[in-house]
């Protein structure tokens, strides 16, 4: 049998390439102008590789019973690597994934396809339009993981996106964030700020070395209008080959300072990261 082969190809934000893990049979990790966006393994779509989807995947595993079908709206697609985990985790999960470059969800329907039955539609749009347009209480997991380069567009870290948000999701429903930032912490600790002024509670995930201040990284938003279980989540990102930890109630609002909500007509991108700061070896 052949072995894959990379492939690149021009999309509408930039060059994206797929190229093959050569440990892992049909797995392929996505970059767009260097920059990794994805990593799915097509044989094993419960495996995440990176470790802030396998932050996410512990929130997604444990927001409702194993195994029971979800209504998840993914703004940001990738190459859908959480849509393929629910799918996997939770057959009969409706999704919907939102991705602005239509060359990139094109690129990647045609060389990593998803399996028949997978409950998985596509959508090209802004994402802000898209969940300006969404039904209210329509969706019980909102995923955004939404960067133009490396940085998370401005119109999607304000007040009134935070409020789209919050309508879209149904009253236990739950909002899941992937954001990057280090010391001292500006963009995260407004996030923080944004969310908290519509959802009664947040948790926040990183590693140490991140919280710390030694180093720019992901850091995954957790909120809700319902308690969410930060004893299993401590646990399980303990856990991992990379460990993180779980900030909740008065230790993240120490985080969170005085950092006032963003408004829309205040809204910037997420920092640019420093140079390497998501380079692949």
């Amino acid at each position: 049998m052949n072995e894959p082969i990379p492939v690149s190809r021009a999309v509408d934000h930039g060059t994206a390439k797929l190229m093959p893990d050569v440990d892992r049979k049909r797995a392929w990790l996505l970059t767009v102008d260097g920059a990794p966006q994805s990593y799915v393994d097509l044989d094993e779509p419960e495996h995440l590789e990176f470790e802030y989807t396998r932050r996410l995947g512990h929130v997604l595993d444990t927001v409702a019973g194993p195994g029971r079908p979800l209504d998840v709206l993914h703004l940001g697609g990738g190459a859908l690597t959480l849509p393929r985990y629910v799918a996997a985790t939770r057959p009969g999960s409706r999704q919907d994934v939102v991705e602005a470059d239509r060359g990139l969800l094109e690129l990647v329907a045609e060389e990593l396809p998803l399996p028949d039955g997978s409950g998985i539609a596509l959508h090209p749009a802004d994402a802000r339009a898209w969940l300006a347009a969404a039904p209210a209480d329509s969706a019980d997991l909102l995923v955004a993981d939404v960067f133009g380069g490396s940085r998370v567009p401005a119109h999607l870290t304000s007040l009134g996106y935070a409020r789209e948000a919050a309508r879209a999701l149904r009253p236990d429903g739950v909002y899941l964030a992937n954001l990057a930032d280090s010391a001292p912490f500006a963009f995260l600790r407004s996030q923080l700020a944004t969310f908290g002024t519509v959802f009664e509670e947040l948790v926040l995930i990183a590693e140490p070395g991140v919280l710390r201040g030694r180093r720019f990284g992901n850091a995954v938003l957790v909120a809700a209008h319902r308690p969410l279980d930060t004893a299993v989540l401590a646990r399980r990102t303990a856990a991992d080959a990379f460990p993180a930890r779980v900030v909740h109630s008065a230790a993240l609002r120490e985080f969170t300072g005085d950092a006032v909500p963003v408004r829309d007509a205040d809204a910037v991108p997420s920092p640019e990261p420093p140079e390497g700061a998501f380079g692949i070896g």
